[in-house]
């Protein structure tokens, strides 16, 4: 879905991506992700969301959590991240993002409350009093009180499967101030998730009903008397739906895929924000005339539908630029996707060893896949930064043979790709 678009826009990610796979200081099964481009992506979009009144959270959960990334993040100007869970908040706090939101869209267990409470959290989504509650006496442990946002819904809302959750929206006013009698707690404001969504009819961004739900829940609570309420207002966020967002009332946004140029949008438009990320892997093997590709962070993001998903096959002199993609055969859902399978490996001349890279939207942080931040593609002097897990954390790796440990962020290799690569 995204091949197309790296080769335009960003092919020496792809090429120095090839060439340290080559020189064995990528390994298999590893997004890497261009941390020039993510800073650049994050600056304007810090530059655009000041521009509308928007507070901007980052959601690193995309791509693995990856520390380094963190750190381009806020190097580009968002220095808050939103956790999808309390894990995703510890991993975006160890990397520098302090913690903008949590709570949503997984609410924080009993137990864990405490934790959460310690990373000072701004903001703390809660569906339910009880959750309020947790909240509350976890915040007043730590001798301050909590901000929380209430997520709301309303009939005709949209959400995906296991998503739901929350207070009636048509009952906020009140839900405000029960929230705010709960010792430790102060109301702030409504959330829901999501709030756009990618129309692949039109090739747009559209507000879902839910959008219409914090705007009317919103209008609802200054009639109440109620003022500098926060709408948080995630899904599809790139700058090309702020003004969408502005005018439904929102001051939050959580750029997750605007970082690496992966909404959905950013596969049928070219926007402002260049493509930044790529999956690395290398043929394992040939049976019966196909090429097995290791897998193991092979989960596309199915949020555009069943595409067809391609693959550059790339020997030691081939230049992803200018290779033909190849059709791949990717695992089936249910299967544990050890390998994918390229067909016609004898026409085009796959190898084992030969560099693979596929272009799509990642969820890395569901995959065993690995993550290798790349800086300095913008001054033609790269560095691998580091690989690490997918959920953030340094891999057990395999130093003599080259690759190279992410641990505390601290073991970089240096690799000049060269003119020729």
């Amino acid at each position: 879905m995204f091949l197309d678009l790296l080769r335009r826009r960003n092919p020496e990610l792809l090429r120095v991506a090839a060439q340290f796979h080559r020189d064995g200081l990528i390994p298999p099964n590893t997004y890497v992700i261009d941390l020039d481009a993510v800073t650049r992506n994050a600056g304007y979009i810090a530059t655009e969301a000041a521009r509308f009144g928007f507070t901007p959270f980052a959601m690193t959960k995309q791509i693995g959590r990856n520390p380094d990334a963190s750190a381009a993040i806020r190097a580009g100007g968002i220095t808050h991240a939103v956790g999808v869970d309390l894990e995703c908040a510890v991993a975006a706090a160890a990397g520098g993002l302090a913690t903008g939101h949590l709570g949503h869209l997984v609410q924080i267990p009993r137990h864990s409350a405490a934790t959460a409470a310690a990373l000072n959290p701004l903001y703390w989504t809660v569906f339910s009093e009880q959750k309020a509650r947790e909240a509350g006496a976890a915040a007043l442990e730590l001798g301050r009180e909590q901000d929380v946002l209430a997520r709301i819904f309303a009939p005709g809302d949209r959400f995906y499967p296991g998503h739901e959750g929350g207070f009636e929206a048509d009952q906020i006013a009140r839900v405000a101030d029960r929230l705010d009698a709960i010792p430790g707690v102060r109301f702030a404001g409504i959330t829901t998730f999501p709030a756009t969504l990618f129309d692949p009819e039109s090739g747009t961004a559209k507000p879902t009903p839910n959008l219409g739900t914090l705007t009317e829940a919103l209008h609802e609570l200054e009639w109440a008397g109620r003022h500098n309420i926060v709408v948080n207002a995630p899904g599809t966020t790139s700058t090309a739906i702020f003004p969408a967002l502005a005018e439904a009332g929102a001051t939050q946004v959580e750029p997750g895929h605007g970082l690496t140029g992966t909404t959905p949008l950013h596969a049928v438009q070219d926007l402002a924000e260049d493509p930044a990320i790529a999956y690395v892997s290398e043929v394992s093997h040939l049976w019966n005339d196909r090429a097995y590709v290791f897998g193991g962070g092979l989960y596309v993001d199915p949020v555009l539908g069943s595409a067809r998903t391609e693959a550059l096959v790339l020997g030691a002199q081939d230049d992803p630029a200018t290779a033909v993609p190849q059709q791949v055969d990717m695992p089936d859902a249910s299967a544990i996707d050890y390998y994918a399978t390229i067909p016609g490996a004898g026409a085009h001349r796959a190898c084992p060893g030969d560099t693979v890279i596929f272009g799509f939207r990642p969820q890395v942080f569901v995959t065993r896949g690995l993550t290798a931040g790349i800086s300095g593609l913008s001054t033609g002097n790269p560095v691998l930064a580091g690989i690490w897990s997918a959920d953030g954390s340094a891999p057990l790796t395999h130093a003599a043979d080259g690759f190279a440990s992410g641990a505390s962020g601290t073991h970089t290799v240096a690799h000049n790709a060269g003119s020729n690569s």
